[in-house]
């Protein structure tokens, strides 16, 4: 994915109306050849929301027979990354050799640590017909103490997370714990997501959490006298008690966690450390990381060269 950084920011307090939200941010989306991207994370005023630090909504994107997307291989440092889909299909590829399929509902978090190299592409028989993706793609940054593990690949599937009903807004607890429910996927630290889907008129009470944010990915809302349109993300003050309402049937998606402290980003690396960056960078120009099993002859060069 490009470098988009949104620049839609409308910083809120109680002044303004906008009770226990903090700053809202909605994307900025652009084409890329088919297949649209809104960026919410990270902004210039905003960069991580706990320790999450890249947030990027895919789609709904349709696409003809003998096309879709072709992510060539490309490295991290620094992160997991956390892919999850409402509609479609991404087959995921990384220099460990990992070849999955990801499907709706499904979680996929690739350790980068150290370093990683992945591709996102499709599957002939998805390729063969019309197909339709949808879905978001998040990045959390690594505790200071974990960056430099090594890489791993974990695949959890639809069925293995759990969901809670509360009231009558079924919840899924996609990572860390929340409304009496813990998910299997793996954690660094304290980290919050989860996904809802509310019909107009029901609410739901944010769980509590060190920094939390909820993304319209579809809808709207309300909290309080606030209406958070679709594709905005709401970034919420520490308190306790606070209440989303649906204006219209919406689905939606609760972020936050513990903040792991300050953090660099340049192009697809992230780090404590800005020299640990540059080394990364020099290492991809260098051609010195591992390549990605059955899919070595294209990748994504550094951007500038």
């Amino acid at each position: 994915m490009s470098n988009l950084i949104p620049e839609a920011v409308q910083e809120c307090d109680a002044v303004a109306g906008c009770g226990a939200i903090e700053l809202i941010i909605e994307p900025r989306e652009k084409d890329l050849g088919g297949f649209s991207v809104r960026r919410v994370l990270p902004t210039h005023e905003r960069k991580m929301v706990g320790p999450w630090i890249f947030f990027d909504h895919m789609g709904p994107a349709d696409f003809p027979a003998d096309s879709g997307i072709d992510v060539r291989p490309h490295p991290h440092i620094g992160i997991a990354t956390v892919t999850y889909l409402f509609e479609g299909e991404i087959l995921h590829r990384d220099s460990l050799g990992s070849l999955q399929a990801i499907r709706p509902g499904d979680i996929n978090l690739m350790l980068a640590g150290r370093g990683i190299v992945h591709s996102e592409r499709e599957r002939p028989e998805i390729r063969a017909s019309n197909h339709r993706l949808h879905g978001l793609q998040l990045w959390l940054a690594l505790p200071e103490k974990d960056e430099e593990l090594a890489p791993a690949f974990y695949h959890y599937p639809s069925a293995e997370v759990p969901t809670a009903n509360v009231g009558k807004v079924p919840v899924r607890v996609m990572m860390g714990s929340a409304f009496g429910c813990t998910s299997p996927v793996k954690t660094y630290a304290e980290t919050l997501y989860l996904e809802a889907h509310l019909q107009p008129g029901q609410t739901l009470e944010l769980p509590e959490a060190e920094e939390r944010a909820v993304y319209v990915a579809a809808g709207a809302l309300r909290a309080k006298d606030t209406e958070l349109p679709q594709y905005a993300l709401a970034i919420f003050k520490p308190q306790q008690g606070v209440i989303v309402e649906a204006v219209e049937e919406s689905r939606i998606a609760i972020i936050g966690g513990e903040h792991p402290g300050k953090r660099y980003i340049d192009w697809n690396f992230v780090s404590s450390r800005k020299e640990r960056i540059a080394q990364a960078v020099r290492e991809w120009k260098a051609g010195q990381f591992d390549t990605v099993p059955g899919d070595e002859q294209e990748f994504i060069p550094y951007p500038g060269g």
